[in-house]
């Protein structure tokens, strides 16, 4: 049973960094995509990035476009979100999410308990 823990989160101020990181337990992810969302409160949650298995990359909403970035490290088995220029709108919920191979905007089976980011001053 693949197993998921994301860590990183914190608080942070507006223009900061942070790196999230998405650990897999259980299974390896070499035949998996990982998938980034976030929920705001109130909000629908929405996909962030994703990665797929043999490591292409999407990222989601234009907000984040050159501000974040995902990457992989399958030696170690983990996912990360490199998170430059935070702004307040990026408060949320973190979570990191896996579905075989390929990104898609559903379908995954797999989900971590989610690591909170607060973008504040």
């Amino acid at each position: 049973q693949l197993q998921l823990v994301e860590s990183g989160g914190g608080l942070v101020q507006p223009g900061g960094s942070l790196r999230l990181s998405c650990a897999a337990s259980g299974v390896t992810l070499d035949y998996y995509a990982i998938g980034w969302f976030r929920q705001a409160p109130g909000k629908e949650r929405e996909g962030v990035s994703c990665i797929s298995y043999r490591g292409g990359s999407t990222n989601y909403p234009d907000s984040v476009k050159g501000r974040f970035t995902i990457s992989r490290d399958n030696a170690k088995n983990t996912v990360y979100l490199q998170m430059n220029d935070l702004k307040p709108e990026d408060t949320a919920v973190y979570y990191c999410a896996a579905r075989r191979y390929y990104c898609t905007a559903s379908g995954y089976d797999y989900w971590g308990q989610g690591t909170q980011v607060t973008v504040s001053s």
